[in-house]
């Protein structure tokens, strides 16, 4: 038998590799082996690991859409916790994700100062964000972890994934921003952070919310 490090494995941008029967030891294992400071992300789904690499168009949009939903928070003066991409994961449910963003809103406030995640004992984040997700076992991890709202953007659409009754149903409206037409508003103004640039997509967005609110 042959043994490689995953550190030896390079996976080209815009593409994904899994692993099949790999046992949760394994999986905590090519977390420590690969550590946090790192450009892929990580799904874990009973003991099926998958490997992606985002393109840079992707963590362009992932990072824009970070910062709406700040101003936003900042705008309706809502605390909140932002953990971007940490590892959530179970041992029990053997199920481990990595989101592109999250954010503790409800919850917030039993977050202040964690440095470490145990989702026995805290609750998994209010909201989390996935760019251009593709993955039946990202949702599986999602639904297993019991992920309250899931933004999915992919080619310029917003879907919301409301958790209901142990799946993700589709929803119009965001139960963390009832009173904003989400579904329109971030699809606008990451076009816009396109062809106007960032700085000036964030201003007109941070003015078009003191407007809805």
């Amino acid at each position: 038998m042959v043994t490689l490090q995953f550190r030896q494995l390079s996976v080209p941008p815009g593409h994904r590799v899994r692993v099949h029967n790999v046992s949760w030891q394994e999986f905590e294992a090519i977390l420590a082996e690969l550590g946090d400071h790192r450009a892929t992300r990580l799904a874990y789904s009973q003991e099926t690991l998958e490997i992606r690499m985002p393109l840079p168009k992707h963590e362009v949009a992932k990072v824009i859409i970070g910062d709406l939903v700040k101003i936003i928070l900042e705008e309706l003066e809502i605390d909140c916790e932002s953990f971007g991409s940490t590892t959530f994961k179970r041992e029990d449910m053997r199920f481990g994700i990595e989101p592109d963003d999250s954010f503790y809103i409800q919850n917030q406030a039993q977050m202040i100062g964690k440095e470490r995640i145990d989702l026995t004992v805290d609750p998994p984040p209010d909201l989390v964000i996935e760019v251009d997700v593709t993955s039946k076992t990202q949702l599986d991890a999602y639904e297993a972890l019991k992920v309250p709202e899931l933004w999915r953007y992919e080619t310029g659409k917003l879907q919301i994934n409301v958790f209901q009754d142990g799946k993700y149903i589709e929803s119009e409206i965001s139960p963390n921003f009832p009173n904003l037409p989400i579904l329109e508003a971030i699809p606008k103004f990451v076009e816009q952070s396109r062809t106007l640039g960032r700085s000036p997509a964030l201003r007109a967005f941070r003015k078009w919310v003191r407007e809805n609110i």
